[in-house]
């Protein structure tokens, strides 16, 4: 009797209806691109569709629909909540707008010095270096232009994010996206590898990439020898249901590895795909088995279409919770929400920390084991006027945020015209010489104020 753990049908003899295809076709990737999935017609012959997902299908207007016959032929062609399918079909729900959604909903247009390089941390830059990816997820965030075939990025532009990156020395890891870098020719993306390379303050550079999930057929030993060629070399690869890492992906996954790449996973907690502990345990799990470690799981963004793929935070605390304690650390993602408009990353945590004094702190585990942590009573805290490491620290350029408070490089983080609406001049009518260094006239009683109606109160 078949079971929802069951391995998904990936096999390497291609399924319905491509079983006439053979084998070398099959696991061909530039076959794989060149039949994906795009309409009613091609979605018809491998699953029931259901009437809200031909509306999808057929709305004017939509987000672009490409799937891979690959991670096609891993979809439930009967059931409509299948993981899979809901990651990869639209339905008419994309078109019913929600409170607060947002074309650029993490303001990466406005942190972008030239086209396609997005500088929102102090030593990091995003470089998208394509528009196009092997299959199209429904919740994607960058939809304003991922998928648009006249919006891919020229030599020109690859030159200007290059320049600057070479001009700004506070950047020393650079994070390729897109789309799918995966996605560009071979030797462009060798070409924009060598030219961050030769960059003496680079020192990492990143991919993000869903190709080994849609497309493993990709992951060639002539691709990850040529990645190998451009060490320290980091990829963090999305993966959002167990189910999706099939005997295609392991090999994928293998070969990356072998090829020294520390492989890392994003997630995103989307309602009825992987809104349930057990299922982030199971992917978690499935994971570090394939020498990929969990990094993040993110609350799902405020992007127009992606309304019904939204949880509540409180379930990823939920999941956090199931998480801690019942599974080793390194199967754990950090549960963040990237703050709308530009906030960047924040971590969301259950509480750990029940109480603090001076000597003691008070936390508690997993299980609600509640203990007292003594502190120490002489601790000779860190200088970082003699600290070596302090001292040559990169320069932050204000973006220092609390971390600047607690060293002491800023007294406070005000926003924008706070001291401006806080100040308070005296009185014009008050008169000279009346007002103290306190702010306060000389009477030792003060003046009754006078009473304010409702249109005057604040």
């Amino acid at each position: 009797m078949k079971t929802e753990l069951e391995e998904p049908p990936g096999t390497r003899r291609p399924p319905q209806p491509w079983s006439d295809v053979p084998p070398e076709q099959w696991n061909d990737w530039r076959w794989q691109l060149t039949h994906r999935l795009r309409n009613v017609d091609d979605f018809a012959r491998v699953i029931r569709l259901t009437e809200s997902e031909e509306a999808g299908l057929t709305f004017p207007g939509r987000f672009r629909v490409e799937v891979t016959p690959y991670f096609a032929s891993l979809m439930d062609p009967e059931d409509p909540n299948c993981p899979i399918r809901r990651q990869v079909v639209p339905t008419d729900q994309e078109m019913v707008p929600f409170e607060a959604e947002m074309a650029d909903s993490l303001a990466e247009d406005a942190h972008s010095p030239v086209p396609g390089l997005v500088h929102r941390y102090p030593d990091r830059v995003l470089m998208l270096v394509t528009t196009q990816c092997a299959s199209y997820c429904r919740f994607c965030t960058r939809d304003r232009m991922v998928g648009d075939p006249h919006a891919q990025f020229s030599t020109a532009a690859y030159e200007r994010q290059l320049a600057y990156i070479a001009a700004t020395p506070q950047v020393r890891d650079v994070l390729l996206s897109g789309g799918d870098p995966l996605m560009l020719p071979q030797h462009i993306l060798e070409e924009i590898l060598s030219r961050l390379r030769a960059i003496p303050h680079v020192e990492i550079i990143r991919i993000g990439t869903r190709t080994p999930v849609f497309l493993p057929q990709r992951i060639t030993a002539e691709l990850t020898g040529m990645l190998h060629r451009y060490h320290p070399l980091w990829m963090n690869i999305h993966f959002n249901h167990p189910k999706e890492i099939t005997p295609e992906v392991q090999v994928a996954l293998a070969r990356l590895a072998d090829a020294g790449i520390p492989l890392g996973s994003q997630s995103v907690l989307l309602a009825g795909i992987n809104d349930c502990p057990n299922v982030i345990m199971a992917l978690a799990h499935k994971l570090v088995r394939n020498r990929v470690r969990p990094y993040y799981l993110y609350q799902c963004d405020l992007v127009h279409g992606a309304g019904h793929f939204r949880t509540p935070v409180a379930k990823g605390i939920e999941i956090m919770e199931a998480l801690r304690g019942h599974t080793s650390g390194y199967a754990i993602p950090t549960y963040v929400i990237d703050a709308p408009e530009g906030g960047g990353k924040v971590p969301i945590l259950p509480n750990y920390v029940l109480s603090m004094s001076e000597s003691r702190v008070v936390i508690r585990n997993y299980e609600g084991f509640i203990a007292t942590y003594v502190q120490p009573a002489q601790y000779k805290s860190h200088d970082p006027a003699t600290c070596p490491y302090c001292l040559s620290q990169r320069q932050q350029e204000g973006q220092e945020g609390v971390a600047g408070l607690l060293v002491g490089h800023r007294s406070n983080i005000a926003p924008a015209g706070w001291h401006e609406r806080h100040r308070r001049a005296a009185s014009a009518a008050e008169p000279a010489g009346q007002a103290n260094g306190n702010g306060h006239n000389g009477h030792s009683q003060p003046e009754k104020a006078p009473a304010l109606n409702a249109e005057g109160a604040c």
